[in-house]
């Protein structure tokens, strides 16, 4: 495949970048219900409709758990679909979310990022990914307006392939992202076409048609529910390398790379690494620029996707590290650990004797400032050393 065009640089929010993303993927029913801070994905996807630039049908639903469960219809009678939510959106789509997975249909739905139910916080934090990360659906988490767009085509191809068969959830950052106004290349429609093009030479897949039996949705009893968990759990584990050859195929026809499961930057050679995911990971760079500077050898690893757990990637990239510490957007009730943490943790074995070192912060829209993550390489530098450490710490409690 030759290269692409060279896209219109066009400076739009987050937000206007999903709903641009959604549209050059040409979906062929979408809906949505606005909820802040997705709400504008929703309102431009239904513009793009009314004035003719998609020609899909757009469903006005009464709630979000109503959006999925329209998109999941459509998703097995064979169209290509999308939605957008975020929060109590998606914490109302909860059974929804799990028959879509169960039934194995390809449906691409963008979250921002923003705090759950409980405590009301219209804010940013992960804890809406984190409270769905066990419903079935791959998950994966961008840093920027440039990604947004990008990975929602990845996605497509991701969860199209008929190796894989899974929906697909694109986290970013809420009020951080979905607000923040970037230079964005936006390919032409034709380029995206053609990397999706692969999916048309696939053997089509089974689709919903009246009249015609089908298992979907049909109540699993004893070993025809394990196999379908089964299969379910195997496609899952196929995700992973898939993801890394999408990235590669993409970078190769768009020019942009971004590492496919993980990012590694400027990991060869450090001594301590600070594993981080979303927005705050631009800082983060940021930090390991300046403190290498002043020679110490930190480096970034960042987690793009959540579900699967890139168990392999992440063994490769930190085995013989000295220390390691994890910057967690969400909390993990009932375990001390933030829940990526926790998650890297059960790797231990495998990583080595490193000290896995857990920081919360970033919740409820507070920043996460290049001091706090000066504070990190600066504790992880004193774990390495073998001096004593704090295990667990929530930055923002002890300013």
């Amino acid at each position: 495949m030759v290269s692409a065009q060279k896209g219109q640089v066009r400076v739009i929010t987050g937000n206007a970048v999903g709903a641009y993303g959604a549209l050059l993927c040409r979906p062929e029913v979408v809906a949505a219900y606005p909820i802040t801070p997705q709400s504008e994905i929703a309102e431009q996807i239904a513009q793009f409709v009314n004035n003719g630039e998609l020609d899909a049908e757009y469903v006005e639903v009464e709630g979000e758990n109503s959006a999925m469960n329209v998109v999941l219809g459509a998703s097995v009678a064979g169209a290509r679909v999308f939605t957008a939510t975020s929060s109590y959106g998606l914490v109302f789509m909860y059974d929804a979310l799990q028959e879509t997975s169960g039934y194995r249909a390809p449906v691409v739905m963008v979250n921002a990022n923003r705090e759950t139910p409980g405590i009301h916080a219209v804010s940013s934090g992960q804890q809406d990914m984190v409270s769905t990360r066990d419903t079935g659906w791959v998950q994966i988490i961008v840093e920027n307006d440039q990604e947004i767009l990008d990975q929602i085509i990845m996605s497509y191809r991701l969860a199209e392939d008929n190796n894989i068969l899974l929906p697909v959830m694109v986290n970013y950052d809420g009020f951080y992202l979905s607000y923040l106004a970037e230079a964005v290349e936006i390919p032409l429609i034709e380029d995206v076409d053609a990397f999706l093009a692969p999916l048309k030479k696939q053997t089509p897949r089974q689709k919903l048609v009246p009249g015609v039996n089908i298992g979907c949705g049909t109540h699993g009893i004893e070993m025809g529910y394990v196999e379908a968990r089964y299969k379910h759990c195997q496609a899952m584990e196929r995700v992973k390398p898939k993801v890394d050859e999408i990235d590669k195929a993409f970078g190769d026809y768009f020019g942009r790379y971004y590492g496919g499961q993980i990012e590694e930057y400027r990991t060869d050679d450090a001594d301590i690494i600070i594993l981080a995911s979303g927005s705050a990971t631009g800082t983060v760079r940021t930090v390991v620029d300046s403190k290498r500077e002043k020679g110490i050898k930190v480096g970034l690893v960042k987690l793009r996707l959540f579900r699967p757990f890139p168990a392999e990637r992440l063994i490769e990239a930190l085995q013989g590290k000295k220390a390691i510490g994890v910057i967690d957007r969400s909390v993990g009730f009932g375990w001390k650990y933030g829940p990526i943490c926790t998650e890297l943790r059960a790797l231990s074995r495998e990583i080595g004797t490193a000290p896995i070192l857990s920081y919360i912060d970033g919740l409820a829209n507070l920043d996460i400032t290049i001091p706090h993550i000066e504070r990190v390489v600066d504790e992880l530098d004193t774990a390495a050393k073998g001096k004593p450490y704090q295990e667990v710490t929530w930055i923002p409690m002890e300013e």
